[in-house]
């Protein structure tokens, strides 16, 4: 070992000593991984920082969209995929404050339609089968199988991520099903008969009639969310506090995609949004490979249901985050990634 790598080694050592969050004890095979970590030999992406646009082919035509790898470790490679739909990576980027300190190598990558990433205008791409398709595409070009492959979806990451498993779970080591339910229906209802009732009843009842009318463009629909629901339920922060990553990606919304699919805002899915039957708890029983499911006490979905989802799979474990919300990898960071960290290396020894 050289010089620069027995430095690095010490210094990743250390920070990974100085942390709070719980995790396996350092093997090895731990060691040999984290100076290796910032290893560049044979990578075709040292000039981009470990950028890559990569062709998609849909039905309607091909484009591109971005990835970005962080690390390197042939054991564990953890792909993100964001919610939405159409958000961007960049509420991720707490990952870089964890991540690398235990070795996992990652990969950043904006959905077709998101910031980084082409932006097509056709409204038939966006559907869940041919998002799967996508993500199939982007895990060949990175060279990700059922040896190294990890899938992380959070919220509507967690849809997809679970529709990717019901079809393509052979390439697939693990899957983290992050702050997302297995049943649209069974959100709507929790956000209507538990969450909604927490909110001022003059609150509740303007937001209901804006929904009512479809008025979802409304800046006071919006306003009222913001302000009464979001920091409860999604970050759980005065908004003036949320991350910069986190309102950054906010920012950089496609909100014709999140509409469309999604409906008006995270207070369940109304209106015509194309995902409000989706439902897969009926199915989750053929999804084989180990599956972790993240619940926060405060979320948007509900914990108990998450937790229920995990006795579903086969290979089913769950990680409660008490103190955390939606964006538990914020507002629970700590607990957040403890679970997560203990899953992927558990699976990698």
């Amino acid at each position: 070992m050289n010089h620069f790598n027995q430095a690095l080694l010490v210094c990743l050592l250390l920070f990974q000593a100085c942390s709070s969050a719980e995790i396996p004890e350092t093997t090895e095979n731990d060691t040999k991984t984290l100076a290796n970590y910032f290893d560049r030999t044979g990578r075709d992406d040292v000039l981009t920082g470990g950028v890559k646009m990569i062709p998609i082919s849909t039905p309607v035509g091909d484009f591109k969209v971005w990835t970005k790898r962080v690390g390197n470790n042939p054991q564990i490679k953890v792909l993100l995929l964001h919610g939405g739909p159409g958000a961007t990576h960049e509420y991720f980027e707490v990952f870089d404050s964890y991540f690398p300190r235990v070795g996992i190598e990652y990969y950043y990558y904006d959905q077709l339609g998101s910031t980084y990433s082409d932006q097509p205008t056709d409204t038939s791409l966006w559907n869940t089968e041919r998002f799967v398709e996508e993500v199939e595409q982007v895990r060949k070009a990175l060279g990700l199988n059922k040896d190294n492959f990890y899938l992380l979806g959070h919220s509507w990451g967690g849809i997809l991520g679970i529709e990717y498993a019901l079809k393509y779970q052979e390439n697939l080591k693990g899957l983290i099903i992050s702050n997302m339910m297995s049943s649209i229906p069974a959100y709507v209802k929790y956000a209507e008969e538990v969450l909604g009732p927490q909110l001022p009843p003059e609150v509740l009842k303007e937001i209901r009639a804006m929904e009512a009318a479809g008025d979802f463009t409304n800046p006071k629909y919006l306003e009222l969310v913001e302000a009464h629901y979001y920091p409860e339920h999604a970050l759980r922060k005065p908004l003036a506090e949320w991350p910069e990553p986190v309102t950054r990606s906010l920012g950089h919304l496609n909100y014709d995609i999140y509409l469309r699919m999604q409906g008006p805002s995270e207070f369940g899915v109304v209106g015509d949004a194309t995902l409000k039957d989706w439902d897969r708890s009926g199915d989750l029983s053929q999804i084989s490979v180990p599956t972790l499911t993240v619940g926060a006490e405060y979320d948007t979905m509900d914990p108990k249901h998450m937790e229920w989802m995990a006795t579903q799979f086969p290979n089913g474990h769950y990680h409660y985050c008490p103190n955390g919300a939606h964006w538990a990898m914020y507002d629970d960071a700590d607990k957040y990634f403890s679970g997560v960290i203990q899953f992927v290396k558990g699976g990698s020894q």
